[in-house]
């Protein structure tokens, strides 16, 4: 029996699960850049060697967001913007039977997924010898998914939009040549939309109604559409050691940073639906109400490696960690006192990313980067549903960087995502399973522009 399941449901059972299962896919999001709904594009420069020595490989003003303590590494003042194009495609296999067995009517929702634009600002700033100041605007967080209307899915998911946004202040400080810390300030603001189809004509014919076969499952669609958002203060700490003048060793820290989601879902409800739900002593269920959710963006810590040779090769590592059981289980907390408090369990698990890339110095202008990397996926086959079809992924990266004047340097990246199938076994609060798996892969294409003055 999948999380969603409920026995001889009644109304205001199946009210509440409906409402509950729109909030709680909202704070999710599926297959995105990195595992779960992260999103590591805010540097193109290490994109195409798989992230390997993000923060280690030096010359990447990105630093500003992903350890400030490399900040240090900067003697002028230095401006970049990213952007990434991310094109994910999610594709269903599968089919589905409702409350009383019948085949879901419907597609298979094509491409759950589309392209959406990533971008990243980062400024460095030299405010004394042995001092850094620096700021940055990135998203580290979301994307978004989208399912034909009437597919077989539709009660579980329809739309989804998951955004963070990081508004950044950093400060470096090198205590030697040989080793600096760095310390960040985060403001986030997280935003989240999303729909999906509720089967009132099931709820109709549960008891206590038990009005079919006037209506059945599948007879009486209606809508559900869910926005919230929330701003909340982070933090991040760093540091860099240079063992030798051709080894660098980063180390970075990003605590969880707890959102309070505040928002409203919006009911579209049948003309025949609510003539039955307008009778005397029906509660006010499936109306427009306030509702609030806690979600956490996870804490992460990376390790960054990077060796220059004394020839034209470089080449580095990178691992990091993503502690995704914080997102164990949703409360949802619902102003309609007809519509109690619920808590759903996910049982997310940590995961960590790992890669291996380089970069070849073809001359004073041009570099070459590759690179390749396997990120874990935080899921679960007992908790996976069509709003995060999420597996396990394989990275390749290539890239390339062009400095035409000392001080200015274009970069462009590009990855293929492998990433594996994700299996569902989900059945929605009003009994509408769902079987089969996600074919998933993704491309991300980006260019970069840093000017150093």
């Amino acid at each position: 029996m999948s999380k969603h399941s409920i026995t001889a449901p009644g109304f205001a059972g199946l009210a509440l699960a409906a409402l509950s299962m729109a909030v709680a896919g909202a704070l999710v999001s599926p297959v995105a850049s990195a595992s779960g709904f992260q999103i590591s594009e805010n540097t193109v420069q290490a994109m195409g060697r798989a992230y390997a020595g993000r923060e280690a490989a030096g010359n990447d003003a990105s630093v500003v967001m992903n350890n400030p303590a490399a900040m240090v590494d900067f003697d002028t003042y230095a401006v970049q913007i990213d952007a990434t194009a991310i094109n994910v495609s999610t594709q269903f296999h599968g089919s589905g039977t409702d409350a009383i067995g019948r085949p879901l009517s419907g597609g298979d929702g094509g491409n759950g997924g589309g392209v959406h634009g990533v971008p990243a600002i980062s400024f460095i700033a030299p405010i004394a010898e042995n001092w850094r100041l620096g700021f940055g605007v990135n998203a580290p967080f979301g994307l978004a998914t989208e399912y034909d209307a009437g597919w077989m899915g539709r009660y579980q998911a329809l739309k989804t939009s998951v955004k963070s946004m990081d508004f950044t202040g950093s400060v470096a400080w090198a205590i030697t040549p040989q080793f600096s810390l760095g310390f960040s300030v985060i403001a986030q603001k997280t935003t989240i939309d999303l729909g999906n189809a509720v089967n009132y004509g099931a709820v109709l014919a549960a008891p206590p109604f038990g009005l079919a076969p006037t209506f059945l499952p599948q007879s009486a669609d209606g809508a559900v559409r869910m926005r919230g958002d929330n701003w909340k203060w982070g933090w991040a700490v760093g540091a860099e050691w240079k063992p030798t003048t051709q080894d660098t060793i980063a180390l970075a820290y990003h605590a969880k940073i707890n959102h309070d989601i505040s928002g409203t879902a919006y009911f579209t409800v049948p003309a025949s639906v609510q003539f039955v739900l307008s009778q005397p002593g029906v509660p006010p269920l499936f109306q427009n109400s306030a509702a609030s959710g806690q979600l956490a963006t996870p804490a992460t810590a990376s390790l960054s490696y990077w060796h220059k040779t004394l020839g034209p090769v470089s080449w580095g590592a990178e691992l990091g960690w993503t502690g995704w059981s914080s997102f164990k289980s949703l409360a949802i907390d619902f102003a309609n006192p007809y519509q109690p408090d619920i808590d759903q369990y996910y049982g997310w698990r940590n995961t960590l990313f790992g890669s291996l890339g380089m970069e070849y110095k073809m001359s004073d202008q041009w570099t070459w980067r590759a690179g390749v990397a396997y990120d874990q996926t935080p899921t679960r086959d007992f908790s996976r549903d069509p709003r995060i079809p999420d597996g396990g992924r394989k990275w390749i990266s290539v890239g390339a960087g062009y400095t035409p004047v000392q001080n200015l340097r274009f970069d462009i990246g590009y990855t293929h995502l492998f990433v594996n199938d994700g299996n569902v076994n989900d059945t929605s609060a009003t009994g509408d399973n769902l079987v089969g798996s996600f074919d998933n892969s993704g491309d991300l294409f980006g260019i970069s522009m840093q000017y150093k003055f």
